[in-house]
């Protein structure tokens, strides 16, 4: 059976019995070695000092020599084995700060060296946000490294790429306007089902605040949501490289450091090379 038709059966299976479907995805991507070793390749290119990974649960990511992560999660180690029985065979990382990963409020302005946020953004109902977030607490020169699903390898692939108007307007006008949307979407072209079926899926799943993946990504469309941020939105973030692997692509940005900073010309020039690749993925 294909992979994309076990990870959809296997997650509609999930989102039946359990209350969140947050990181299902990562149960059912493949674990492959390409996935993996891009990951650490990224890893020991970008990062050093000491960071934050948002919700790590058994799949943190392989940090290189001189580099420490605190783990960040919306509740304790004990709670989340309670929330997420599948995973009780994998050892979960220890959860070091307690907090909403896609607010960080309990982290102060400027104080990490890097945030990992892998397989997260998809599941904010407030991707802008959630970027501000984190631009926030990087020092300056500071990295912030997301691997995101590609929804075209993905249970996603029958849905729509989530247009770059619907997140600017979840940002400012907050995101329950288009929550309902959402959960119909899914219900309809994850789960497959239609009419009053997939109505009454929806409002169950709504009630039951199921973390779905309420936007979905393409590199080129995830890199034309950077550039809206950074442009239109100030938000202190540079995109260094886009790359795809697999299932997922990664991102790897950083909040420019004034003391470091390069010349205009060499800033445009770097950026101009990143948009033409990224839009050779489109």
């Amino acid at each position: 059976m294909p992979v994309r038709a076990t990870a959809r059966e296997f997650l509609i299976a999930q989102a039946s019995s359990r209350r969140s479907v947050r990181r299902a995805a990562e149960l059912v991507s493949p674990s492959s070695r390409a996935v993996r070793s891009t990951r650490r390749r990224l890893a020991r290119t970008y990062l050093t000092g000491h960071g934050l990974e948002i919700g790590a649960l058994h799949l943190p990511l392989s940090l290189p020599r001189g580099a420490q992560a605190s783990y960040v999660d919306r509740m304790a180690r004990d709670d989340l084995r309670r929330e997420y029985p599948e995973l009780r065979s994998y050892d979960l990382v220890d959860v070091d700060v307690i907090d909403d990963g896609e607010t960080l409020a309990t982290v102060r302005d400027g104080t990490v060296d890097f945030v990992v946020a892998n397989h997260f953004i998809e599941h904010t109902e407030d991707p802008i946000g959630a970027l501000a977030s984190h631009a926030r607490v990087l020092r300056p020169g500071g990295v912030l490294f997301m691997a995101v699903p590609d929804k075209r390898h993905t249970f996603d692939a029958n849905r729509p790429v989530t247009p770059l108007e619907h997140l600017v307007r979840d940002h400012q006008h907050g995101p329950a306007g288009s929550r309902v949307q959402h959960y119909d979407e899914w219900a309809e072209l994850v789960e497959g089902l239609s009419g009053d079926a997939a109505a009454a899926r929806a409002r169950e799943l709504e009630r039951d605040d199921f973390s779905i993946h309420f936007h979905v990504f393409t590199p080129h469309a995830f890199a034309a949501l950077l550039t809206h941020s950074a442009e239109a939105e100030g938000l202190p973030l540079e995109l260094e490289t886009i790359v795809p692997v697999r299932h997922e692509f990664i991102a790897v940005l950083r909040r420019p450091d004034p003391a470091l900073a390069t010349t205009a010309i060499g800033r445009h020039a770097a950026a101009a090379l990143t948009a033409r690749r990224v839009s050779q993925m489109a």
